[in-house]
């Protein structure tokens, strides 16, 4: 597809009537019942712009009946005809998705390249992957779409007589052979693509065991979620005002407020309607999603559609398995908050606050900085809700300990007794503990979720203490 070429966006989104028609199967996403036409239209318009393409002229066209031929009636096809040869137009990106046969008529009525939705975002990932997992993965997508297509290359070559098997006319033969070709190539891809989910497996094996916890980044595209990973890494990740800019994922490692650290996973953006190919294309990539201790919703609070984009990404988790009881897990990053006024801001700070605290949003500004400590505060505080809290009494000369307690756990508080003994309260993760108990024979746990069900231990240092690292300043 050339870049710049003239471009006529199209939004031929059903109307009332047409939606009550369609059967459950063709129902729209989640978001996109709660956006209105101009919005679906600004997007796509978004998704053209994203590729260099220069739009022409983008125009609404409703339809109460598709019809199968070619998504409109002949009246409409005929005005858009005229369209296109009066402004030149050498391309039409339908925001539907179209099937072979309507594609195929509309290109012959309208006289130049037409494309869909799928096509036009897959073409964005074709343009924006670099990688080479990221090239297999864009590459078994479009195979995957091109495979239903073929018969649109070879028209030229219909059945010349009736019958079947080998007696099927030079036409039949070049297609099969074509799609034995794609076969075979997504068949190697694929393979290929095993090795990328044995790698990755591998490597969150290898980090489970470090062991530190993932952090990963999901959301709708352009929401900001590069510019908030550099601002938390300074990664210098491509960051721009654009659809999809995002597409080869990248992890980074990232200190928390009380030593702690963890591993953030920037991930490719989310869109209404995504299609479902590249879902399973990009599934090695989604399991670092799927497998991470806390994810980041990240929504760009600011956008006018931002509830309806916050749906999408909802369904596509829920497709994945993550969501329901796994609610907690989730924090909802606001972000791009220096672009609300004054009125809006209030609005939400106050919707925040009065929200659950296992469910409370973290308002934030990627570009600026605002709110990032509450958002690392946040992310520290809902790592420990499965880890316990040791009182721990240690002579000052055993600095090595006291060092790998700072490396290795969460230190809430540090004071001297009256004995000149450093006492301290720290959090520890569950796989930790073994070796904090081996270390420091006085740890005593204090708090924990399963401190009152914990049977007692023989050992005094599975007692439960009667101090809390809360009860008065830190020394």
């Amino acid at each position: 597809m050339a870049a710049r070429a003239r471009t006529l966006v199209i939004g031929p989104y059903p109307n009332e009537r047409a939606r009550a028609a369609r059967p459950p199967a063709a129902a729209q996403s989640a978001g996109a019942q709660l956006r209105d036409h101009q919005a679906r239209l600004d997007e796509a318009v978004g998704l053209a712009r994203a590729i260099d393409l220069t739009i022409v002229r983008a125009l609404l066209s409703p339809v109460s009946a598709i019809r199968p031929a070619s998504w409109f009636g002949k009246g409409k096809v005929a005005e858009l005809a005229a369209i296109v040869a009066e402004e030149d137009i050498s391309l039409v990106v339908m925001d539907c998705a179209l099937s072979p046969v309507q594609q195929r008529n509309l290109e012959r009525e309208l006289r130049c390249k037409v494309i869909d939705r799928t096509g036009l975002i897959l073409e964005i990932f074709g343009r924006r992957a670099h990688t080479r997992e990221g090239a297999l993965q864009v590459e078994l997508a479009h195979l995957e779409y091109q495979r239903s297509r073929l018969v649109r290359s070879w028209t030229h070559l219909e059945r010349q007589r009736g019958g079947f098997g080998f007696l099927g006319g030079p036409g039949e033969t070049q297609i099969e052979a074509d799609r034995r070709m794609i076969r075979d190539r997504m068949a190697r891809i694929e393979r290929e693509l095993d090795q990328v989910r044995r790698t990755r497996g591998l490597h969150r094996r290898n980090r489970q065991r470090a062991p530190w916890p993932t952090v990963a980044f999901v959301g709708y595209t352009n929401a900001g979620k590069s510019t908030l990973f550099n601002r938390l890494t300074k990664a210098g990740v491509m960051a721009e005002d654009m659809l999809f800019a995002t597409l080869d994922p990248t992890a980074r490692m990232i200190g928390l407020p009380r030593g702690a650290r963890a591993i953030l996973s920037d991930t490719v953006g989310f869109i209404s309607d995504l299609p479902t190919m590249l879902v399973a294309a990009f599934r090695a990539t989604l399991e670092d999603v799927t497998s991470a201790d806390i994810i980041l919703h990240v929504r760009d609070i600011s956008h006018p559609d931002t509830e309806a984009q916050a749906a999408d990404v909802t369904a596509i988790l829920a497709g994945l398995g993550v969501g329901g009881r796994e609610g907690p897990r989730i924090i909802e990053v606001w972000n791009k908050a220096d672009l609300l006024d004054p009125a809006g801001r209030r609005r939400l700070e106050n919707r925040a606050a009065n929200a659950p605290a296992d469910s409370r949003p973290v308002l934030v500004s990627g570009l600026t900085g605002e709110g990032v400590d509450a958002l690392l505060a946040a992310i520290e505080e809902r790592m420990a809700g499965g880890r316990a809290v040791y009182r721990v009494t240690l002579d000052p000369g055993r600095g090595a300990d006291i060092s790998w307690l700072h490396e290795e756990a969460e230190v809430l508080d540090r004071r001297i007794d009256g004995d000149g003994q450093v006492v301290m309260a720290v959090r520890i993760a569950a796989e930790k503990e073994p070796r904090l108990l081996r270390r420091i024979s006085n740890a005593r746990l204090v708090r924990g979720p399963e401190a009152d069900s914990r049977p007692a231990a023989p050992s005094p240092a599975r007692r439960r203490g009667d101090w809390s690292p809360w009860s008065g300043p830190a020394a």
